[in-house]
This record gives structure tokens, sequence and C-alpha cells, in this order.
């Protein structure tokens, strides 16, 4: 191997400390350039708080129920006669329903009447007795006072029993009445639980179930529970949509008519109650419904956010404000959330400016120069 010459040997030496330089110098260039371009802050996009109302629905089952629902027990012991009526008979209101028959209620009837009858004999005669003594006593000397007055008690005494008699007479004879049962309202049997000869008397006696139960059908009601933390967004015209199992294609409305004004303590819910008008039989009481409730809030109290600008950290709910170029976390209470948008309370004003998108990257108290407002969609 030949040895390097001494030029050969200088001119590579000098080409290396080039090199070397040449990266030194570059090197030092950027970092120049870099100390001299400062990083641009990142844009936070905002919006502008604005009061607003969120359109969504809750879906929550009831159930159909008669508007009108009677059991009908028989008034007095007695036995079931005649039946006029069965199941899924339809029955206008005064209509008769069943006779039964007590021959023990006629014979006190009978007994009643004879008491009533005697008694107005007796007082007709205490009467007239009176009248002629107080015709005589118009003579001075022909009858005493004491006399008159003896016989003026008389009449008296015997009116009050004439009037007991007719009480006692009208009481028996209602009685009698008891054994026939009209409806009490138009509407359909929906139960008979007795056939004739069967042995009947008030509820406990005689038969713990009733004869008939009668319920309205032309006219329903709705009845719901609606869970306490969507009371506060009904009100007396909320009209509600509805659909039930039997006709799925077909929706029905309703608007609420009564609201139970307390909650209830098992279920921690309000009972509403909505009038529907069933003319054409289509529903049935006892069906379940699927209801759809609109929430409409109070727009003048409430504001309205994008989603994303509500923060949820391990800390609490936020929203971040951004004040004097600074940001600022303001814990917020949500309410209903729909279409990407949530409702908020707590220490806001309108026209605040709130960060579109919070992340716990933006610090609370971190300067927030380069924000950009933009539409809330």
């Amino acid at each position: 191997m030949k040895p390097v010459s001494k030029f050969a040997f200088t001119i590579l030496s000098f080409a290396t400390s080039a090199v070397i330089l040449q990266s030194c110098g570059s090197t030092s260039a950027k970092e120049e350039s870099a100390k001299k371009e400062p990083v641009a802050a990142p844009v936070l996009e905002a919006v502008s708080l604005q009061q607003g109302q969120l359109s969504s629905s809750i879906q929550i089952p009831g159930e159909l129920v008669a508007f009108q629902r009677v059991d009908l027990y028989a008034k007095v012991s007695s036995f079931v006669k005649k039946l006029y009526a069965d199941v899924g008979s339809e029955v206008a209101a005064g209509q008769l329903l069943v006779t039964m028959e007590a021959p023990e209620v006629n014979s006190q009837l009978s007994g009643a009447e004879s008491r009533l009858k005697s008694q107005e004999a007796v007082y007709l005669s205490s009467k007239a007795t009176y009248d002629r003594l107080l015709e005589t006593s118009k003579t001075p000397g022909t009858v005493s006072q004491n006399d008159l007055d003896l016989a003026f008690a008389k009449q008296k005494s015997d009116l009050a029993q004439l009037d007991a008699a007719r009480a006692s007479f009208r009481e028996v004879k209602d009685t009698r009445n008891y054994l026939e049962i009209r409806a009490p309202f138009s509407g359909v049997i929906s139960r008979r639980n007795v056939s004739a000869g069967a042995y009947v008397g008030p509820a406990g006696k005689g038969s713990d179930m009733p004869i008939f139960t009668l319920q309205e059908q032309k006219k329903l009601r709705l009845v719901v529970s609606v869970p306490e933390a969507y009371t506060g967004y009904l009100n007396s015209n909320s009209e509600v949509d509805f659909v039930v199992k039997s006709l799925p294609s077909q929706r029905f409305k309703a608007k609420v008519a009564r609201l139970a004004g307390a909650l209830d303590e098992r279920l921690r819910a309000q009972s509403i109650e909505m009038d529907v008008i069933n003319t054409d039989k289509k529903l049935l009481p006892g069906m379940v419904a699927e209801v759809s409730f609109p929430l409409k809030g109070d727009s003048t109290r409430t504001f309205v956010v994008p989603s994303k600008a509500v923060l949820n950290s391990t800390l609490g709910v936020y929203v971040i404000k951004v004040i004097d170029n600074k940001t600022v976390w303001v814990p917020v209470k949500t309410g209903r959330k729909a279409d990407n948008k949530t409702e908020v309370f707590g220490e806001l004003s309108s026209n605040d400016t709130i960060i579109k998108t919070a992340s716990e990257e933006i610090r609370d108290g971190a300067e927030a120069k380069n924000v950009k407002l933009v539409t809330a969609k």
C-alpha cells in the first residue's frame, strides 16, 4: 500500500473542516430563525350565549281507562229474578238491567201501607173532633178551654204519627225499588258475575262480586305517570300523541285535562289524565298506549349551548367563558339534550362568549387572545 502524500493529506483535512463548519453554520441559522418567528396562539372558536328553547319529547307508557266505570251491587239481600243485559251489551242511561225478588220486602210494604191508612183515619177523626169543639166553643159556656186544648193537642199528636207512618211507607217502598237495577249512565257491560236465581246482596253479604260492571266507552281517560324530572314542562294545555299496539299505523291526539298536583310517593311521578273522545270505539278501556310528550321549557330563562361546549370533568360540569381575554370555568347544571344542543343553568348572561368546544386542556384563567366568534350549530 502506497503511503499518502502530505499534499493529499492536507487537502483531505481542509475538506473535512469545511464540511463541519458548514453544518454548524446551518444549525445556528435555523436556531436564530426559530427565535425570530414566534409560535402563533391556537384559534379558539367561541359562540355568543343566547336564550332559547329545545324541541324534544319523551315516550312514556300510559293506560286507557273508561271515563266512568261502576260495579253494580244489589242494595238489599234478594234473589236474581231476570237479567236484561249480558257481557258486551250496550245500554243507555236509565235502562233496566236486572230485577230481583224478596218476598219479605213486599210483606213489609203491605204492613207499612196498612199502618199508614190506619193512622190517616185516626188523624181525620181527631181533626174532626177538634173542628166541632172549636165551632161549638164560639157559643159562650158550651165548651171549656181545657177540653179545646186537649182536642187540639190530640190532633197534633195524630198528625205527627201520620207523618211517621208516611215516612215508614216511603222507606219500604224505596227499598222495594232497589229490587230493580238500572244503568246510571250509557256504556257497555264488561262483566257479569251472576245468573238468574242467584242470591245477591250488598258487598260482603250474599256476594262479594258485583252483578254487573258497566264502563263508558265513547269517552276514555288516558292516564300517565310522568317522572318528576319532566313535570315542569307540562301544563293543562299540553297536547300529546299516542299509539296503541292494536293500531300501530294510527296516531291519536289528546290534551292534558287534569294534573294530580302531587307526586306518587312510591313512583316519584305525577299522575296526569287526558280525555279521549272514542265515538268510533276503536280504542278499548284497558289498552296500553305509548304516549309522546312534547317538552317545552321557558325560553325566557333557558340558555342553550352546543353539547360540545359542556365540559364534564372530574371536578364537575362547566362551560368555559371568555372574560377579558381569559378563560373562566363556570359551573353549570344541564337540562335536556336534543339535536346536539344542551340546556345549561348557572351564572350566565345573554351574549356571554362561550368556548364552542370545551376541553380540560383549556385551563381556568389561561390567556385567550386568539378567539374567533362563530355561529352555533
